[in-house]
């Protein structure tokens, strides 16, 4: 259970949506950079490493799996709204582009950055997480006991 309100909890989701987008689909439904608004850099783009963790079964105690690339920025619109990203991999344009659809979801136009950029990589994420959970259901062997019987 979290302890984030509605609004945070929906922030949370959609970063993480665009965290998870693919550079190029990302750019495609947000295009080239010089048609973005203007905004302030508070951290430009940089790349940086974070060390990922793992537990044995998802219960077990945590350990170092390795480390990972990621990409990270924030910045702020003329009106005052803050964008962060962060993003896997070495894409400055990526990290960018997810920190101003974030400033942009929290100004006016929010509707249309919605349905022109989010409905769409939602839709697609979803597409993508029910073959993924369709394929590994084709795997999935069923175990019976047959009476033998004896008691």
């Amino acid at each position: 259970m979290s302890n984030l309100d509605p609004a945070q909890a929906a922030r949370q989701s959609r970063m993480s949506l665009l965290a998870k987008s693919e550079p190029s689909r990302l750019a495609a439904l947000f295009p080239a950079l010089a048609d973005v608004p203007a905004h302030t850099w508070l951290r430009t783009p940089e790349v940086g490493a974070v060390m990922v963790r793992g537990r044995m079964g998802g219960t077990g105690a945590p350990f170092n799996l390795g480390e990972m690339s990621v990409t990270r920025c924030a910045l702020t619109l003329p009106t005052g709204e803050v964008g962060h990203a962060y993003v896997q991999g070495r894409d400055k344009d990526h990290a960018t582009r997810a920190a101003l659809v974030d400033a942009l979801m929290q100004t006016a136009r929010a509707d249309e950055v919605q349905a022109t950029v989010l409905a769409p990589l939602t839709a697609e994420a979803t597409t993508a997480n029910s073959a993924r959970a369709a394929k590994a259901a084709a795997t999935k062997v069923e175990f019976f006991t047959m009476v033998r019987g004896e008691d």
